[in-house]
């Protein structure tokens, strides 16, 4: 089987690669077309358009920035009638809304749909351990299951199209909420003049420790934030999305709302396409 690959960025590079690595033929697209060299060293045709991409392949996968550049790429007039036949895999973080309604254009062009968003970084993604949320149908979940499996040993079947895509936004809200809450008190901690090994020791032991406050920690201490497994300007368009379909739902997102402002203000202090970790510098700016 011969797999289209739209979108070779940060965590679709190292995606692709893996198929590669698995002798499966990708035929590759992205934009910006330097970043399809290192897939093309390893062995990926690499497509001059995307209906070039679509045309060659069995199935589709899109690891593209947002549902806006998926109907520019994917259902573009141009490549939309190269799609019936086929079955199309998005794997990149868009709302439950956008997922529904660009599966009903997918399958009115006469092609299938699954979406099949991943949880983790870019080593995890280099080594097959991401967390892939499926939401397909039963049949559907059962034909391309051991496919996705060249990126996470347990594909999870969540539901049908759309609970992926909320699940997936659910776990990206809990990303900035826990990041900023993290950032405010490590901040506090060090403004106090406290140590902040003794405060991050009682953390751990704690039922308020997340390993993910390990992680940033150290990033945020030098305020480096480069290198990024994931840049603030992708965490602040997920929290918008997530913002967008809760209010649709009732729930109260004030949190949040504060937590956008603190992304946006990361984004205006130059430090969109540095690592998330970033937000650390709007809530505790250095001293003039």
């Amino acid at each position: 089987m011969k797999v289209g690959f739209l979108g070779t960025g940060l965590m679709g590079q190292p995606m692709a690669k893996r198929l590669l690595d698995a002798k499966i033929p990708v035929v590759a697209y992205n934009r910006t077309q330097s970043k399809l060299a290192p897939l093309q060293d390893a062995g990926a045709k690499i497509a001059d358009s995307p209906q070039e991409a679509i045309r060659e392949s069995e199935c589709v996968i899109l690891m593209l920035t947002n549902a806006t550049a998926i109907d520019e790429v994917l259902l573009s007039e141009a490549s939309r009638p190269e799609l019936k036949g086929r079955t199309v895999i998005q794997m990149g973080t868009i709302s439950p809304t956008e997922s529904k309604a660009i599966a009903s254009q997918i399958v009115a062009a006469g092609a299938e749909y699954i979406e099949a968003p991943v949880l983790g970084s870019i080593s995890e993604a280099e080594a097959g351990k991401l967390i892939v949320m499926v939401g397909a149908s039963d049949e559907q979940f059962q034909q391309w299951s051991d496919f996705l499996k060249h990126f996470s040993s347990e594909p999870l079947h969540i539901g049908s199209v759309g609970a992926a895509a909320a699940v997936k936004l659910a776990l990206n809200q809990l990303i900035a909420s826990l990041t900023s809450a993290f950032a405010l008190s490590l901040g506090f901690v060090q403004r106090q003049g406290a140590d902040v090994e003794l405060f991050m020791q009682i953390l751990r032991q704690s039922a308020l420790f997340a390993p993910t406050f390990d992680k940033k920690l150290q990033r945020m201490l030098d305020r480096n934030y480069e290198n990024p497994n994931f840049p603030t300007k992708h965490l602040l368009k997920d929290t918008n999305l997530f913002l967008n379909e809760a209010k649709l739902n009732g729930l109260n997102v004030s949190s949040l709302e504060g937590i956008r402002q603190i992304l946006e203000m990361a984004q205006d202090m130059g430090l969109a396409d540095e690592d998330y970790s970033a937000l650390f510098s709007a809530i505790n700016p250095e001293d003039e």
